[in-house]
């Protein structure tokens, strides 16, 4: 069985939405001779239109049997798939463990088992100087029930959110879904990828609700320092909004600058985190997550926020009892060597594909990762004579050559190009050796 049955791929057999909705456009009257009085929602659709998965099928589409290469699978960023990138042995044990006995069988209240918010804050109490209690966790479905629940709950009319110009897109989808406007701040590629902060207080108005940052960050790779982190915190303050502070990749760190959690800034600031055991223990599948509230002062009771959250958690699919229950064994009992050797893995395909890109100079990566799954390299459009954008790039390299990466205006950024380096590093060498064979076919000729 092949290791990429669990991923997004293509059937060479998939019809067109655009075909199928032309073959339905006519066939909206009943037998009656009236019409149906009911139809899908354009909202989800539009908010889907800009998911990674709606993009991958449309790069999926491109790719061809006739081709004579094995399918590349590089746009997605699920490294467990692949044998050199396995969870610990210690969660799951802790999932048995909970699977057997018994105790994980009923239904758990919305806002999470007691057992696995206390962990959770425990757990995150490591690095803080203000103590979570085991209430200001809410258990979620993976850390993107915490984007939906959050966004949801922030929306009001004429709000707009600040989101980097780089992001994972479900908080694109979310801002979109929920009729938030959305503001895009810009990242500095020649400053590690720092918050451009006087963009931020320029493009803020009275009508932002709050500001999206990711650290580790994801796509990028860079991990804040704790003197930029504080400046965030002081500009938020600034605007009256909160800091959403995505942490999935804390455990995903091979670099030099050390994990900064934001909640050490909660007394400048109000800060929601959110978390999971997705990305630092390989098992996007589990679906577990959570939201901290780092608030001493307590500013989001006053607003509402906690309870928004709670009512709406109340109407939401719960996470799995069994994972809750193993929880406050995965995060006590997994050892440190666990991710030690999981890093240096990445850090071994992120030199390897850092160093090989050098012989493609149309993508320019302008720092190595330090963290993360991938590496975001900038398209130079200039040195190609026949590809327009980022897309037209990837959509033409997966008919071509069956290699499939993410183009970056799927991550909110157009002309750059995702690479995922969790994969096995026969895979990175077989995806270069495609790429330099791209390149020499649609790179400009040289005059004299």
């Amino acid at each position: 069985m092949s290791q990429h049955t669990n991923l997004l791929l293509p059937s060479f057999e998939t019809e067109h939405d655009e075909e199928v909705e032309r073959k339905t456009e006519k066939q909206t009257l009943n037998g009656g001779g009236s019409v149906w009085r009911f139809k899908g929602n354009r909202a989800a659709k539009e908010a889907a239109s800009v998911s990674i998965k709606s993009v991958l099928s449309r790069l999926y589409d491109n790719c061809s049997k006739d081709v004579k290469k094995t399918l590349l699978p590089l746009g997605h960023g699920d490294p467990s798939v692949y044998p050199c990138f396995k969870t610990s042995v210690d969660a799951e044990e802790a999932v048995a463990e909970s699977l057997r006995s018994g105790a994980a069988n009923s239904y758990a209240p919305g806002v999470g088992i007691l057992p696995a918010r206390r962990a959770v804050a425990n757990y995150l109490n490591r690095d803080l100087p203000h103590e979570l209690k085991s209430d200001d966790i809410f258990m979620t479905v993976g850390c993107c029930q915490g984007i939906e629940t959050i966004i949801h709950v922030l929306s009001c009319p004429k709000s707009n959110i600040l989101l980097p110009s780089l992001i994972y897109p479900l908080y694109y989808s979310h801002a979109i879904y929920s009729q938030v406007e959305i503001r895009k701040y810009d990242l500095l590629p020649d400053q590690d990828w720092e918050i451009d902060l006087q963009g931020i207080e320029v493009i803020a108005d009275d009508n932002t609700i709050a500001m999206v940052i990711a650290n580790p960050h994801n796509p990028c790779g860079n991990v804040y320092t704790y003197q930029h982190l504080k400046k965030v915190a002081e500009m938020a303050k600034k605007l009256g909004i909160m800091v959403i502070s995505d942490e999935v990749y804390k455990h995903t760190i091979y670099g030099e600058n050390s994990f900064v959690p934001m909640g050490i800034f909660a007394s400048i600031v109000p800060v929601v985190t959110l978390g999971s055991v997705s990305k630092g223990w390989l098992v996007p599948g589990w679906r577990i997550g959570w939201m901290a509230m780092h608030d001493p002062n307590n500013v989001f009771k006053a607003t509402g926020v906690v309870e928004s959250i709670k009512d709406l958690l109340n109407i939401s699919p719960d996470p799995s009892t069994i994972l809750q229950v193993a929880l406050p064994n995965i995060l006590e009992k997994t050892k440190k060597d666990f991710f030690d050797k999981k890093n240096l893995t990445f850090r071994q395909n992120v030199d390897m594909m850092f160093d090989a890109l050098k012989e493609v100079p149309c993508l320019v990566c302008p720092k190595k990762p330090e963290s993360c799954a991938y590496l975001v390299t900038k398209l130079d459009l200039s040195l190609l004579e026949d590809i327009t954008d980022d897309v037209d790039f990837c959509m033409k390299l997966a008919r071509e050559e069956n290699l499939v990466l993410l183009p970056g205006e799927a991550l909110g950024k157009k002309n750059w190009v995702r690479i995922s380096i969790g994969v096995e590093r026969s895979m990175l060498e077989d995806a270069f050796a495609r790429l330099k064979s791209f390149v020499a076919r649609h790179v400009k000729s040289q005059t004299t």
